[in-house]
């Protein structure tokens, strides 16, 4: 009976250890670097923080003009709003007046 002898290659036992730690290596690292990683949330977060401020501002502008366009548009024109914003615009006032801008 005939057999065959193969000899034990060192590199046949080590190919999956070597794939598999490459592997871990990869991922490990982007897990932590990568755009979506530990660092890159800390990016988000600081954004996220920044464009939360930014909101923060926007809404309160936006009030303010609500409650403006409100005075201006219930049905009966407030004349004091009317010639706030028409002096404001025009950037006119009469002689006697004192302007206080806010």
């Amino acid at each position: 009976m005939w057999t065959k002898h193969h000899k034990k290659r060192k590199f046949g036992r080590l190919a999956l250890p070597v794939i598999t730690v490459a592997f871990l290596s990869y991922f490990g690292y982007h897990s932590v670097h990568g755009d979506f990683g530990l660092r890159g949330m800390e990016d988000f977060e600081r954004q996220r923080m920044e464009r939360q401020a930014r909101l923060d501002v926007l809404v309160r502008q936006r009030q303010i003009l609500e409650k403006e366009v409100a005075l201006m548009s219930d049905g009966s024109l407030e004349r004091d709003m009317l010639d706030e914003k028409a002096r404001s615009y025009l950037n006119m006032s009469r002689a006697d007046e004192i302007v206080i801008f806010h």
